[in-house]
């Protein structure tokens, strides 16, 4: 099977999603309006409500939602054949994704910009919301942990990257302050400092060379960095590093997607592995865990939270909110597309491929995930005439910065989600933004140091694409029973999320099983997971009574 013209027919059913589903929903479902006053304008403080044009607001969106997770966990998925990936790629991107996090994002717009957490408070009650908003707190947890670990592992593999990731940083904030205290447009300056990142990929294993300290630092020291770091960036005002920076994130992005679709066109490569592979060595029944682990790859509750935590509060006009959630889920479907593409037409011959996946354990760890998507996208791009050494380092930069992008926002949403669990119990001094956030990546940097290696988050790790799609359901059930109490349809974001929530009900089922099974090598797991259970399953006890009884008490909409 030629992998381009697979990538040519999903590119175009992501194109129809968006120009007819994505425009039904906003005209007739929730009825946007150039004119509906947004929170950034009605709340600006500059530090968190900020309105921002659409085209900046989108790369900091899509770039915050793209982390490592659409990466690792289609590289995973292939598995179970190329098929199932794909297509759950495809169709769960458009219909269920891109659903979530757009209405994720309207529902935070039209609520004072809160998060989706404290929203579930208003339309369910308290009980809930402090259910939720616990449930969020962890899979954020786990995200700061487990990212900044990725990161370092790539720091340590890949030390060419080191400089081009720091060069960005400073360009950031440069063009921060260029734009939003000198009034310079920010097209052109970000060209320039998007021109400078791309200089730095190709001296990179130059200045590794030339320092060589710095190229020795192992992954556990650069945990402790970019958690120093992501801390930092959670308490600047959004528009001093994290617009600026994502949306220098977003031109290297999409670059790198269109250089790796554009190799893909020119070696149109086969894909190596098989169309379905039901029964792989060790791995779990395909249904439903095909779902969970391409997780962000097709829909994601970690989206959720940033569309309503941190986007909710730059949008400056309400019909925005179509493109940037909407158009910003079909970036990650790319991505998650890409990823597959990548794990399957990305090697030699089927050989090779088979024995990268010749069991769930050869294939299941981090490093090989992330080094099939690595070697596989380094070997379309050099089909168009970049050397492969340049290549594999261009695309461990983008990796990075996908995962960078998401370790900021992530910080910042879990500033944001302690000050509302702490305003919620009169815990004044949790509420401030400095306090809050000390708090919440000095709980990431415990979780990481726990084990050597900086790799204590990884302990959890195997809870986070069943929790991360459980907040996916549980979010489009508040959306769901908002949309009813208002008096509309709400069968696009219910029948989304009954699939989802029993294919994670059903998964982190299995998984409690299996951890209490090995209690003494898995405790944490198993206790853990089943608090995770038990707080999912209350959720959706009460946000499934309170959605029965607006039905009950409303007729149907027309």
């Amino acid at each position: 099977m030629n992998a381009a013209w697979l990538a040519v027919i999903v590119f175009a059913f992501f194109a129809l999603g968006y120009r007819f589903y994505s425009g039904f929903l906003a005209r007739r479902i929730f009825q946007l309006s150039p004119d509906e006053a947004v929170p950034a304008r009605e709340f600006e403080d500059g530090v968190d409500f900020f309105p921002t044009r659409k085209d900046v607001l989108w790369g900091h969106h899509y770039t915050s939602i793209a982390g490592a997770a659409p990466i690792v966990g289609p590289a995973i998925a292939v598995i179970w054949g190329w098929l199932p990936a794909l297509l759950w790629v495809a169709v769960g991107t458009v219909l269920m994704g891109a659903v979530h996090d757009f209405s994720a994002l309207v529902i935070s717009l039209r609520n004072q910009g809160r998060s989706i957490g404290d929203i579930a408070g208003r339309v369910v009650g308290a009980r809930t919301r402090t259910l939720f908003l616990l449930i969020i707190s962890f899979l954020i947890w786990i995200v700061l942990a487990v990212f900044a670990f990725i990161i370092g592992t790539l720091f340590e593999s890949n030390p060419g990257a080191i400089f081009p990731i720091w060069v960005q940083t400073v360009v950031a904030l440069a063009l921060g302050w260029a734009v939003y205290r000198r009034g310079i447009g920010i097209f052109t300056p970000s060209l320039l400092g998007y021109a400078l990142l791309l200089a730095a990929i190709f001296v990179g294993d130059d200045f590794a060379a030339a320092f060589p300290v710095v190229a020795t630092l192992s992954a556990a020291d650069w945990v402790w960095i970019l958690l120093a770091y992501a801390f930092v960036a959670s308490v600047l005002p959004v528009w001093v590093l994290l617009q600026p920076r994502d949306y220098l994130n977003a031109h290297q992005l999409i670059t790198g997607l269109s250089l790796l679709f554009l190799g893909l066109l020119v070696l149109q490569p086969t894909i190596q592995a098989p169309a379905v592979n039901l029964s792989p060595p060790g791995a779990p029944p395909m249904i439903p865990f095909l779902f969970i682990t391409i997780a962000c790859g097709a829909i994601s509750g970690f989206h959720g939270l940033v569309a309503s935590g941190t986007t909710s509060k730059q949008v400056g006009c309400m019909t925005d909110a179509r493109a940037i959630g909407y158009g910003g889920m079909l970036g990650e479907g790319a991505l998650g597309l890409l990823a597959v593409l990548a794990a399957t037409a990305g090697f030699s011959d089927a050989a090779e491929w088979h024995v990268h996946y010749a069991s769930w354990g050869e294939a299941s760890g981090l490093s090989a995930k992330l080094d099939a998507f690595v070697t596989g996208g380094a070997r379309f791009v050099s089909a168009l005439g970049i050397p492969l050494d340049a290549a594999r380092t261009f695309i461990a930069v983008m990796v990075i910065a996908f995962a960078a992008t998401s370790l900021d926002t992530g910080a910042r949403i879990q500033r944001l989600v302690i000050a509302e669990l702490a305003d919620g119990y009169g815990l004044r001094p949790l509420t401030n933004r400095y306090t809050a956030g000390a708090l919440g990546i000095a709980a990431a940097l415990l979780l990481a140091v726990t084990q050597g290696g900086g790799k204590g988050g990884l302990l959890l790790w195997p809870l986070f694409g069943t929790t991360n799609q459980l907040v996916a359901g549980v979010t489009l059930l508040i959306v769901s029973i908002w949309l009813r109490a208002n008096g509309r349809r709400c069968i696009y974001t219910l029948a989304p999320m009954i699939v989802i929530g029993l294919a994670t009900l059903v998964s982190m089922t299995s998984e409690v099983i299996g951890y209490f099974q090995a209690f003494s090598e898995r405790w944490l797991l198993a206790a853990t997971g089943s608090a995770i259970l038990v707080l999912d399953v209350w959720v959706l006890l009460e946000g499934s009574r309170v959605l029965l009884d607006e039905i009950r008490k409303r007729p149907a909409p027309g």
